[in-house]
């Protein structure tokens, strides 16, 4: 058995300090954060040359990690070997009568498989063996067997700011292309992040979200219901859990909604928008609601090409105007109290962000300009955004408002965190979720 030190496992209890060692005093590079929801810990990859650190942090009370922290402190958790085979290593450590944590390999960060060795056979030690996708010394592009994200990303997640609540909502996954999703950032790069499954494609969680303050506020709806089974294939629908369900979860009915904000009108968007009764008929889904959509958005979608066809679903909006419920608007402005649009465009031409303000705190639902944790990094840039470099350029503006207000982000398609802050300098920034 040949083995490499892949990586050093550090425990820590609180993820902002050893950050501003590591990245900001020492100047290393932090690369990527991945949840590993088997374990329930967070993990920060550290690129330090043909090895790394690894900082974990727990994300639950039963994690081995906040237990670790709390019996024994932060500090060193473990080290990590890389094999070309985890399967023969085990048998070759089990033969010789080593003490195994784990008899059999299990998934781990990064697309890897991983057993751990117990630390009374390696001297005080814990030791992981890692097997990379593809084995060996390098990760290959073939991609793991897909594992959606585990029921707890399909849960509602409250938040007070000021005097409004916000919750995050969800209307199950999708998957789209990877490469699509990361444009000129390599698959090598990307995939070790977020593994694709046998299309290559990756999963993206739907979040709209509800604004409860001097009247209640749904932006966006996910996708829906109305599209037929091919569509469902293409796009990987998994919806086991739905938007119906997170309202009931919050307490909310359809009828208590106000009003429905559009920050554009793609499908996985505005799909909720409308739903097909037992007649056929496709007729709005909140029945008091008033539908605000930025007028240019509405005129590019009803007048679509052919690069932004496939997006733009004609059943999903236009039954709004013919029921009399839709409200265009041409401006930056606020729509309710402690709610405002601002022209975010790049991703389409009139896309919207919206921006949250209420007792001297700010959050900011910055939908597709950074749809996932992982586009925080300015040139991570979907291959979908009809004008990429105009993307980069509202990217730059908006990271550099939501640094000067310290405002908590909602990333509307990531699959595990709904919501964080942005902490670190550009190049060097992190998601620290709440």
């Amino acid at each position: 058995m040949k083995a490499w030190l892949d990586h050093v496992g550090i425990a820590v209890d609180n993820v902002a300090d050893a950050l501003s060692f590591y990245r900001d005093a020492l100047g290393l590079e932090i690369e990527g954060t991945e949840d590993v929801p088997s374990q329930r810990v967070r993990a920060h990859f550290v690129r330090t040359g043909p090895a790394a650190l690894e900082l974990l942090e727990g994300t639950a009370p039963d994690s081995p990690i906040t237990r670790y922290v709390g019996k024994r402190g932060p500090g060193l958790h473990h080290i990590t070997l890389r094999v070309d085979d985890i399967a023969a290593a085990l048998a070759q450590v089990k033969a010789r009568g080593v003490r195994l944590i784990d008899e059999a390999p299990r998934p781990g960060a990064e697309g890897a498989l991983v057993a751990f060795i117990h630390p009374s056979a390696a001297h005080g030690v814990l030791v992981e063996l890692k097997q990379s996708r593809s084995g060996g010394h390098t990760v290959a592009a073939a991609p793991p067997a897909f594992k959606p994200p585990d029921v707890e990303a399909q849960r509602i997640s409250r938040y007070t700011l000021g005097d409004l609540e916000l919750i995050s909502l969800y209307d199950g996954f999708f998957r789209l292309d990877g490469g699509s999703m990361f444009g000129v950032v390599p698959r090598t790069i990307w995939s070790t992040r977020v593994p694709p499954d046998d299309r290559h494609r990756i999963v993206l969680a739907m979040r709209p979200l509800l604004v409860r303050g001097t009247r209640t506020m749904l932006i966006d709806a996910g996708i829906g219901s109305k599209e037929d089974a091919r569509f469902a294939d293409i796009y990987g629908f998994d919806r086991g859990r739905h938007l119906d369900h997170a309202l009931a979860e919050a307490g909310i009915a359809a009828e208590d909604i106000d009003i429905v904000l559009a920050t554009h009108l793609h499908f996985d968007h505005a799909g909720g928008f409308t739903v097909r009764d037992a007649s056929g008929r496709v007729r709005p889904r909140f029945p008091r609601a008033q539908y605000v959509v930025r007028r240019g958005e509405w005129e590019d979608a009803t007048h679509p090409h052919e690069r932004n066809r496939a997006s733009y679903l004609a059943p999903n909006f236009v039954p709004l105007a013919d029921a009399g419920v839709l409200a265009l608007v041409d401006d930056d402005q606020t729509i309710m109290p402690g709610v405002r649009v601002q022209r975010t465009p790049g991703h389409t031409a009139h896309h919207q962000s919206v921006w949250i303000q209420s007792g001297g705190r700010h959050a900011v639902f910055a939908a597709d300009v950074i749809p996932m944790t992982t586009h925080i990094a300015e040139p991570w840039i979907m291959g979908f955004d009809l004008c990429p470099v105009e993307t980069l350029t509202t990217k730059k503006v908006l990271l550099r408002e939501i640094e000067e207000r310290d405002a908590l982000v909602f990333f509307e398609h990531d699959p595990h965190i709904p919501a964080g802050h942005v902490r670190g300098p550009a190049g060097k920034r992190t998601v620290q979720s709440v």
